[in-house]
């Protein structure tokens, strides 16, 4: 089962059917698996021109084994809950005393969370030694990294299960323990932050600054792209939950990114951030 169908629960739904698992995606409305529809079907088409050979089926196959559902109805059929709502303690801890409710006993649950505490979620369950942090990287299928994150209660079985669970979606996983955004998030979002802050101060464009990383440092993509599709809005919750964990200022964000999420430049997913995307 997958808890949110956003654009992360929506990639790890079709990764997940890819893989021949029967898939239960949750969200609030019907509205938002229509769009959750929409964008599995723009991922497997981006995937399907970047790495041809990665889907074996059809999208219609891969959706036959998607259910659509806004009730927790078939929940006690999952082996697994991978959870990926908003960054936000208090929607996380509603969302898991109901989880409690509906779930089996040896349920494992996995927090697709880029900085909240494993520990803390954990704390809230029957058996928290069930509970783990799965961070899945963006998009899903392009991406061999999960970062697995073990909390202060999660069992020794429990890391090993969701290892041979992540081997069996053909992904590599590094186990960290539980802090503040683990080793992913404590690094990149302060390099985000950063490059906004330049960007802000007039040093340099957000095209340029990401053609440094590009080409001077080899990566991929640069910071405000990733931002950009990871989302602006979910880039300034991170850096909240951060600086409130630490108590350090260098987490503190930038007042431009404050601005855009408060003007809905949340980046691909609207359209616009550092970017631009066309049409929604």
């Amino acid at each position: 089962a997958v808890v949110g169908a956003g654009v992360m629960g929506s990639d790890i739904a079709l990764d997940l059917s890819a893989h021949k698992y029967e898939v239960i995606l949750k969200d609030l409305t019907d509205e938002l698996l229509d769009k959750a529809r929409y964008n599995i079907k723009k991922t497997y088409n981006f995937v399907k021109m970047m790495k041809k050979n990665y889907f074996l089926s059809s999208l219609d196959e891969l959706l036959s084994r998607i259910r659509f559902v806004t009730d927790y109805d078939h929940f006690g059929e999952a082996d697994i809950v991978i959870e990926n709502i908003t960054e936000s303690f208090p929607a996380k801890k509603k969302l898991y005393l109901e989880l409690r409710d509906v779930c089996r006993d040896d349920i494992i649950f996995g927090i697709n969370t880029s900085c909240i505490s494993i520990t803390r979620i954990g704390a809230l369950m029957p058996q928290p030694g069930n509970v783990i942090g799965m961070h899945f990287l963006n998009p899903v299928p392009m991406k061999q990294l999960v970062e697995v994150v073990r909390g202060q209660n999660t069992t020794d079985k429990t890391v090993e299960d969701t290892k041979s669970f992540l081997k069996s979606l053909d992904k590599t996983c590094v186990v960290v323990n539980d802090v503040p955004g683990f080793v992913t998030n404590r690094v990149l979002m302060l390099t985000i932050n950063e490059c906004i802050w330049l960007v802000q101060d007039g040093v340099s464009e957000p095209k340029d600054i990401d053609m440094i990383f590009k080409l001077g440092f080899g990566h991929k993509m640069g910071p405000l792209a990733t931002a950009d599709l990871i989302g602006l809005d979910t880039i300034l919750d991170s850096l909240m939950v951060l600086y409130e964990s630490y108590n350090n200022p260098k987490y503190q964000p930038c007042p431009l990114l404050k601005k855009m999420v408060d003007a809905g430049l949340h980046g691909k997913k609207s359209g616009k951030g550092f970017f631009e995307y066309g049409c929604k």
